[in-house]
């Protein structure tokens, strides 16, 4: 397989002018409309089977290769996120307010320099290859939707395995791969809460019922159940990224509300985790002689890697780039990732690869999703020849 790392690099150019026009004009949501044409321009001229989707706006191409045999998936999201932008890049998005803050644009250059890179040796596979596009991973489920507009039977059978790669812009040294198998990012759910008052003079509260320090009480008290009724070998993560309360220092509100990230691993934490909070916020706000609504919005499920695809991921690895260029991760990641809905349905692996710039400190870097994150050019190549060399190897032990 080492003839996709030299065609890769012939590609470098090819594949950065990509990543840098996707960095320039970012999308948000299910609805990529520039970055679609962009997608699709690129694959122009190549012996695809292309289809775009119906409720979002995907690009699945197929690629029947020389004999017959099964199909595997390749997949890249391009959406974006809200983010304003603080780098100092010649191709520095143009789109205020939005930003490829979490590699995306990476992700979406390597897979169709993969796309030309299996193209061109297209009679030696023995099988089919999908090449999945994705919008809407940040929180909008682009992956459940494709998979409900049947891209894992894209190919006209159903895929046998399935492969991902995210960059990270921090955590990992420049140009390493690493993945680990079963539980690699958790599942994340949505806690909001409603503490409901009564409204009055901030100088007489004795005359009102005051949300806010109940709220507050709530906030701290979830910190503590996470640390008391939970296993510390099965981790959970708690976090309130918003609270909205009041208009002003003198008046106390009718309402206090808060949101909550709740990050799990395992199907007993995720439940138990909702009963207590719900438990918990309906007790305090009981005893300050208040009222609480609660919802909880089910999220992304634990992203988890088949074992055997994880460890075929680290032999190609090896293989294609030689010992030292792939590390096992000794425990899971707390983020979260729609990929898992793609390995709930078939065998796959999700990698990640570190894109940290060569000026930048991995261990001190900003890190996918803040404004001043960045992403190495340097590991394109080598992004879209592991995408080609996962596919094409894969497709050859199953006819083997």
């Amino acid at each position: 397989m080492s003839q996709y790392i030299s065609a890769a690099q012939d590609m470098r150019d090819e594949i950065t002018r990509l990543r840098h026009s996707l960095h320039t004009t970012p999308e948000i949501g299910l609805d990529l409309p520039r970055t679609q044409e962009k997608v699709l321009a690129a694959l122009e001229g190549l012996p695809l089977e292309i289809s775009t989707g119906s409720a979002l706006t995907s690009v699945t191409a197929v690629l029947r290769g020389g004999r017959p045999g099964p199909a595997v998936l390749l997949r890249g999201d391009m959406d974006a996120l809200p983010v304003t932008e603080r780098n100092d890049l010649p191709y520095i998005s143009r789109n205020e307010g939005r930003m490829h803050a979490c590699g995306h644009d990476l992700h979406t250059a390597m897979l169709a320099g993969a796309a030309h890179l299996l193209a061109a040796r297209r009679d030696e596979l023995a099988g089919d290859v999908v090449f999945m596009f994705q919008p809407g991973e940040e929180g909008c489920e682009g992956a459940k939707h494709m998979i409900e507009e049947g891209v894992l039977e894209a190919a006209g059978q159903r895929v046998v395995a399935a492969y991902g790669m995210h960059v990270v812009s921090a955590m990992l040294p420049p140009s390493v791969f690493s993945s680990r198998p079963g539980p690699l990012m958790a599942a994340a759910d949505t806690f909001l809460v409603t503490v409901k008052g009564r409204g009055g003079h901030g100088s007489t509260p004795w005359r009102a019922a005051d949300p806010i320090p109940a709220a507050c009480e709530i906030v701290l008290a979830l910190q503590t159940m996470v640390s008391r009724d939970f296993d510390v070998f099965d981790p959970v993560v708690v976090t309130v990224g918003a609270f909205q309360a009041g208009t002003a220092d003198n008046v106390i509100p009718d309402d206090a509300r808060f949101q909550a990230t709740f990050r799990t691993f395992s199907k007993e934490n995720r439940a138990l985790l909702k009963r207590r909070a719900v438990e918990l916020a309906e007790g305090i706000a009981a005893a300050h002689g208040l009222r609480v609504e609660t919802d909880f919005a089910t999220g992304y499920p634990v992203t988890s890697n088949d074992g055997d695809e994880t460890a075929f991921a680290g032999r190609a690895v090896d293989e294609l780039f030689g010992p030292g260029r792939f590390s096992v991760l000794p425990n899971p990641v707390m983020g979260a990732e729609d990929f898992s809905y793609v390995l709930e349905n078939v065998p796959g692996a999700f990698v990640f690869l570190g894109a940290c710039p060569p000026d930048r400190d991995p261990a001190t870097a900003p890190y996918n999703h803040s404004p001043e994150a960045a992403f190495s050019d340097s590991v394109l190549p080598d992004g879209a020849a592991l995408y080609a060399s996962l596919a094409h190897t894969r497709l050859a032990a199953a006819a083997s």
